[in-house]
């Protein structure tokens, strides 16, 4: 179906941060099949887990015990705040699992009218009815009827008008850490305690999507430890299978509790190989020193796109994101497409956002070196859209 407008690039084979097409061309690759293969490319213990697994058991339902996903939630459990997990296979499912989540608890609390999840402006949470919903843009939501009930949006970064939008109606907050479609906009970690002060002041669950910003990418396992705090409830997804699909909701018991035999379910979620992939990630991103690695990168790579967009101010307005999930922020007249293929042309994959940026995410695994060269072919990625009037001007 023609859904996807896809660049003419067919990849043959992968090792670490580097891609290969078919007629041997080399990409730096950037954008990790949008932040999901989180330890690179045919990582030899994630390649070895799938295998050995696949070669055992792939599939049984979770109509039986499952060891792996059991090992999986446990392993999650201890590195998290929450006392349980479901898992599923996508972010958008891990979404909506949460804010099924979200409504059963306030309807066993006695308040079944409380229904309805405060989101914010450039939010991403999804593409299923209720995640549209939740996201709130009206380009993904127009042709699809109406919207599901159930969700209100204000600013991002507003406790003003997020405070001003609660009613009786109120159950939830659900925010993106950073927000990686909408822009790479990263929440301020004061912001997020205010958003978890306020939940507890008026009685609600804090939410948040971690589907981009989880598994390690800010140099922290979770995005939200950086701010200190805990949510009630949170989607992962993307980096946590490496690339294999896989979701996961973790909650707190009081919350969790009310998700019983019934209520929700998946077919595939959580089957001996997703739950084999997502233990080898974590094998990896829990060893020592790997986290401290990915936030070394990140600050490496951070100063040298500052130093880029001073050195591009006709191209790049400015930097913004977190730990290995940065943007470009581009001018008006450099349209992120534009600079997408320009990319593609100097052998770096990136991944255009909202509010005309261009997003990096590359694999966890990346060194200072491979920053460095993508930093290089992003010098000449911006010369290549550097309008020709300000290049005359500098010469």
């Amino acid at each position: 179906m023609p859904t996807y407008n896809r660049a003419d690039l067919a990849f043959e084979r992968g090792e670490g941060a580097w891609l290969w097409t078919g007629d041997g061309r080399r990409f730096l690759d950037f954008g990790s099949g949008i932040a999901t293969a989180s330890i690179g490319h045919a990582h030899p213990h994630l390649v070895q887990a799938i295998a050995e697994q696949a070669a055992r058991v792939m599939h049984t339902s979770n109509l039986y015990r499952i060891p792996q996903a059991e090992r999986l939630a446990a392993r999650l459990v201890e590195t998290s705040f929450a006392d349980s997990v479901f898992f599923c296979n996508s972010g958008a499912e891990a979404n909506e699992g949460m804010i099924k989540a979200v409504r059963k608890y306030h309807a066993e609390q006695g308040h079944p009218e409380r229904f309805v999840t405060i989101c914010f402006e450039g939010a991403f949470h999804g593409r299923t009815l209720a995640t549209l919903a939740a996201t709130g843009n009206e380009k993904y939501l127009a042709g699809f009827g109406p919207p599901v009930q159930g969700f209100k949006h204000v600013p991002f970064g507003n406790m003003n008008a997020l405070r001003d939008a609660i009613d009786g109606t109120t159950a939830a907050i659900m925010v993106e850490p950073i927000q990686g479609e909408g822009g790479v906009r990263p929440a301020s970690l004061e912001f997020l305690r205010q958003l978890r002060a306020a939940a507890d002041e008026f009685g609600l669950l804090l939410a948040l999507d971690e589907v981009q910003t989880g598994m390690g990418r800010s140099g922290k396992l979770w995005a939200h430890q950086w701010a200190g705090i805990e949510p009630d409830v949170m989607s992962s997804a993307k980096g946590i299978g490496g690339g294999f699909p896989l979701g996961a909701i973790l909650a707190k018991e009081r919350v969790a509790q009310y998700l019983k035999p019934g209520t929700h379910g998946s077919t595939y979620g959580g089957n001996p190989l997703a739950c084999a992939a997502g233990n080898a990630v974590l094998d990896v991103i829990l060893a020592p020193g790997f986290l401290d690695g990915v936030d070394r990168v990140a600050r490496h790579l951070w100063r040298g796109m500052l130093d880029l967009a001073h050195r591009h101010p006709a191209v790049v307005e400015g930097v913004q994101g977190a730990g290995l999930l940065l943007g470009l922020k581009l001018r008006p007249e450099i349209s992120n497409g534009e600079m997408q293929n320009a990319a593609v042309a100097e052998g770096l994959l990136t991944v255009a956002a909202g509010m005309n940026v261009l997003r990096l995410a590359p694999p966890l695994i990346i060194t200072e070196a491979e920053a460095d060269e993508a930093l290089s072919l992003l010098e000449r990625t911006c010369l290549r859209c550097t309008p020709s009037q300000a290049r005359d001007a500098a010469k």
